[in-house]
């Protein structure tokens, strides 16, 4: 048995996974899907402009305190490979594997921000400003309805490894949707094929994966058990 834990992306709450985490509960793991600080159901946590990249990393590692988890398959998508990275560096004596969909996989001194392309930099820029400087607001009409509002200062944050999650021999699996319109995740997806401790496997859907390919996913996901 497994035990996964379940980082969402920008806007997104747990209830994202909801098909990959009752497909691992049914195989007979554990899943423990997150939502974050200042997103979702979690939207009135915490000060609007005070939630930041390390506020995220701590709500997952807080997790994994509270639960004894010991041996945890970080599952990430989006924005949630920023937080999933940090945990793994600051709690590398309880990660068993990763699993990135489409996700950022962040170098040292990296945010979000930098790491996205000009497309993606003018949509952050466009969607703050929706949101009235503090929170990111989804300007796609795509977005599933649930979505919320994101604070902004977790993607302008850059990340600090020391890196131990680097040192990490656990199972390593990356998962890139060819189909993701204007993705600023090519040259991650580029740099992670030529690095040996990684499997990465290119999917033909968009961005949503769990949408659009729940079986494959979970089906990918279960690969990192080891």
């Amino acid at each position: 048995m497994a035990t996964f834990v379940l980082i969402p992306g920008a806007l997104h709450g747990g209830w994202w996974y909801r098909p990959v985490t009752e497909g691992l509960r049914a195989a007979g793991h554990e899943a423990h899907p997150v939502t974050l600080t200042g997103v979702s159901e979690r939207g009135h946590v915490g000060a609007v402009g005070g939630v930041n990249l390390d506020t995220h990393v701590q709500d997952v590692l807080g997790l994994l305190e509270a639960e004894r988890i010991t041996d945890a398959v970080l599952v990430s998508h989006s924005y949630g490979g920023m937080v999933a990275f940090a945990v793994a560096d600051r709690a590398p004596e309880r990660i068993a594997g990763l699993v990135y969909a489409d996700a950022f996989v962040p170098r040292d001194g990296e945010s979000a921000y930098a790491i996205v392309n000009d497309v993606w930099k003018q949509r952050y820029l466009a969607g703050a400003a929706a949101g009235g400087g503090h929170t990111l607001v989804g300007l796609s009409p795509f977005l599933d309805p649930r979505a919320t509002v994101h604070p902004l200062a977790s993607l302008l944050q850059p990340v600090t490894l020391t890196g131990a999650a680097d040192a990490l021999a656990v199972p390593r699996v990356y998962l890139h949707a060819e189909r993701f319109q204007d993705t600023p995740f090519l040259d991650t997806a580029a740099r992670l094929r030529t690095d040996p401790a990684w499997t990465v496997h290119t999917l033909p859907t968009g961005h949503d994966l769990v949408r659009e390919a729940p079986e494959e996913f979970l089906k990918l996901a279960l690969t990192a058990t080891g």
